[in-house]
């Protein structure tokens, strides 16, 4: 295990409207902000995205996504994390989608719609070195802390 300590900074709040792209905008926001690590929480709605339920088969490596889309409308409820990959801030987020009876939970990774709104709250975290970096044996662009 390793880890990093870090400080409170800044509190961001962003309302997302009607079929608003939440990883697009929280991208965005990082940018805007120079926002390099973060914690991310949501609550709304979303219609559309593409996430990831985990591997096809835990002993592969790199491991091979099992991919689900989002077509209609879901409530939301999510956590993530923004920390910079060399120039690029990366958005990790995972949440719960439920309709009626039915949830699935999995990591957000494209085309996400917001349904009639989405709140999030960004507390950056400053003081640390931690930021993503492209593993060579996941090909994931993993969490690296001095």
């Amino acid at each position: 295990m390793h880890y990093a300590i870090g400080t409170a900074g800044r509190i961001v709040i962003a309302r997302f409207a009607h079929e608003d792209d939440v990883l697009a905008g929280l991208t965005a926001i990082a940018r805007q902000e120079n926002i390099r690590a973060a914690v991310i929480h949501l609550v709304g709605g979303l219609c559309q995205g593409r996430y990831v339920v985990g591997p096809q088969d835990d002993s592969a490596m790199p491991p091979q996504p099992q991919w689900r889309q989002l077509a209609e409308s879901h409530e939301c409820l999510a956590v993530g994390s923004i920390f910079w990959d060399g120039d690029t801030p990366k958005v990790h987020l995972h949440a719960a989608l439920g309709k009626g009876d039915a949830t699935s939970v999995g990591c957000l990774r494209q085309d996400t719609a917001t349904y009639l709104v989405l709140e999030a709250i960004i507390l950056e975290i400053v003081g640390t070195n931690a930021r993503r970096e492209l593993d060579p044996t996941t090909g994931l662009s993993l969490l690296r802390v001095d």
